[in-house]
């Protein structure tokens, strides 16, 4: 009876909601751990029996089990979704989820490379159609702040490289325009003039920008080896994530001067208290090299 209710809602998510498969994953894997929790602790068989303290008692299962207020802070987020719905369905006729906190979140600055940094992860030689691939794909996610996931979804008829910008479907199935620099369009029309059309090996099954040696569509563990291979090559001694590309690309827009509302614009970011991240990573670095420079610091 209680799963009933959470396959209900995730098709909802999926169908009306229009949720990414990794926010989908995200809910799924915190609500059965809930349910499982709900089960085992007392003889609810029905969401509205389900009380406050229910829901009080897991969070605090949940704290025992050593998890971190993220954690807990997603797990409240993804609960309070799921009992509006069951009230929007008339499933039960109260929220338990009511009047319960979010913990404060431990924000840990993401972090990011220096300009110097990307100067040298860009500087590799380029003599033959993977390793022009690989420069093409970093131009471009350091151009744009794309997603990994969004850059190996791209297809050829989303790049419009003579205007000078991509189109990208981000999370929530939601299109956005970003503008691509010169340098990354110039890496791009190299990488299909020279390198395409040998790693494709005249397979014509798919609109994929870009592809492995086998010619298929790229996977996110490919392209995280690949951009780590790279960073080894050039002698960057720090583990790199594509998402570390991401964050590099606000924060030097920023400290450049541009706009947060351009660069949450950019980023494909709903609430623009999710981009002000970043601006915190600019006044920690200034701070930073105040320490280091100021004769009185």
């Amino acid at each position: 009876m209680l799963n009933d209710a959470i396959e209900d809602f995730f098709h909802y998510l999926q169908i009306e909601r229009g949720l990414a498969d990794n926010t989908l994953k995200s809910y799924r894997r915190d609500l059965l751990q809930y349910v499982k929790y709900i089960e085992q602790t007392g003889e609810k068989l029905e969401w509205n029996h389900v009380e406050r303290s229910d829901i009080l008692g897991y969070l605090y299962h949940l704290k025992d089990h050593q998890k971190s207020s993220a954690t807990i802070a997603r797990n409240i987020s993804s609960i309070r979704l799921f009992h509006q719905f069951l009230i929007r369905d008339q499933v039960v006729n109260h929220d338990a989820s009511l009047h319960i906190d979010s913990p404060k979140k431990d924000r840990k600055l993401p972090e990011v490379l220096t300009s110097a940094e990307i100067e040298q992860l860009l500087t590799f030689r380029t003599d033959s159609p993977l390793t022009i691939r690989n420069k093409a794909m970093i131009e471009l996610l350091y151009a744009t702040g794309l997603r990994v996931s969004e850059l190996i979804q791209l297809k050829l008829n989303d790049l419009h490289l003579t205007m000078g910008f991509v189109q990208c479907i981000g999370k929530g199935s939601k299109e956005r325009i970003i503008p691509l620099g010169e340098v990354a369009a110039q890496a791009i029309e190299q990488y299909l003039q020279h390198a395409r059309a040998p790693l494709m090996k005249y397979r014509q099954d798919h609109q994929f920008l870009f592809v492995n040696q086998h010619g298929r569509a790229l996977s996110r563990q490919g392209f995280w080896k690949i951009l780590n291979t790279v960073a080894k090559d050039v002698g960057i001694k720090k583990k790199i994530s594509p998402h570390m590309i991401r964050h590099s690309f606000a924060t030097h827009l920023l400290e450049n001067g541009a706009d947060l509302r351009a660069v949450q614009e950019m980023l494909g970011h709903e609430d623009i208290s999710t981009t002000q991240i970043y601006t915190h990573i600019n006044r920690a670095r200034l701070k930073d090299m105040y320490r280091n420079f100021h004769p009185r610091a």
